[in-house]
């Protein structure tokens, strides 16, 4: 494990980019940033297309370490070259910020009110590669839609049971159990999703050291013992589907937890600004994200 990323993580100040969208959400990324589905012909165009946005961002020359600590990258993106230098190299050793990798390969159907990961076969062979291309962690995502007990239980088990591979690989899990802002059970969810969080990070070994990726929270403050759990290096809150203006506020009144937005990033750009158009935009939303994570 680099030691160097690890301090940066700890005790860094800033947000993580997330910048993973992957095949199912990837469409709507472009069309937000002013590309059609008619601009490509099949998946290999898209993904050419969305990796020059990227690019595009992790190049701007307001996308820094000084504000921004870590991004999370689709495999893809991992794969590809920016500069001339493997996405995840060029994240470090060109920006100072710390390169993490969706592993998990979308969601199963619901049940029990909630959507688990799908198998990760190759997964050993994922992380391999990762390794050799600097990565520090991972990022994987489940959804919890209403608050049933067994549902949730599933999908932190299912998390930490694959987290503990992670974590045998010399790599950093965030575990992303998301709690859907639209539930109406989001609360009680919410508290089942505590509970069962803190018996797991209770079960993990010294040095089985996790992120949380998690929802802006009904209860301003209610992530503060996941925070404070000794197994647990950082909080981070994702926008799911809230503005950047909602979330940031949301944000704002979670001291200690630092943001990993990714629409809530990118809203406002587009393909057809110009350079100092977009560095402006861009330079705004990063702003506004670093001071809400700095709380």
């Amino acid at each position: 494990m680099n030691q160097d990323m690890l301090t940066r993580i700890m005790a860094g100040t800033g947000f993580i980019a997330a910048l993973d969208q992957s095949g199912g959400s990837t469409p709507k990324a472009l069309e937000r940033y002013g590309v059609p589905g008619s601009a490509y012909a099949d998946e290999a165009g898209m993904y050419d297309l969305i990796h020059q946005m990227r690019t595009r961002v992790i190049t701007s020359r307001v996308f820094t370490g000084e504000r921004i600590l870590a991004s999370i990258l689709f495999e893809q993106t991992m794969e590809r070259q920016i500069d001339g230098m493997g996405s995840a190299e060029y994240l470090w050793t060109r920006k100072g910020i710390v390169p993490f990798l969706k592993v998990d390969k979308g969601l199963e159907d619901e049940a029990d009110g909630a959507r688990r990961m799908k198998p990760m076969p190759d997964l050993d062979a994922v992380l391999e590669r990762a390794t050799a291309h600097g990565v520090f962690g991972t990022k994987m995502r489940s959804v919890i839609g209403t608050a049933v007990a067994d549902g949730v239980e599933g999908v932190v088990s299912q998390q930490f049971d694959i987290a503990r591979g992670i974590l045998a690989a010399g790599l950093v899990p965030i575990i992303e159990p998301e709690v859907d802002i639209h539930s109406s059970e989001k609360a009680a969810a919410e508290n089942l999703l505590k509970a069962s969080l803190l018996t797991h990070l209770d079960q993990l070994d010294e040095g089985q050291n996790v992120m949380l990726k998690l929802t802006l929270p009904e209860v301003d403050g209610d992530h503060r013992e996941l925070i404070d759990h000794p197994r647990v290096l950082r909080v981070a809150a994702l926008s799911g589907g809230y503005s950047r203006e909602e979330a940031v506020e949301l944000l704002a009144r979670n001291p200690g937890v630092i943001a990993s937005f990714s629409r809530a990033l990118t809203e406002g750009l587009t393909a057809q600004m110009d350079d100092a158009e977009f560095d402006a935009v861009l330079d705004a939303s990063v702003a506004a994200i670093y001071t809400a994570s700095a709380t």
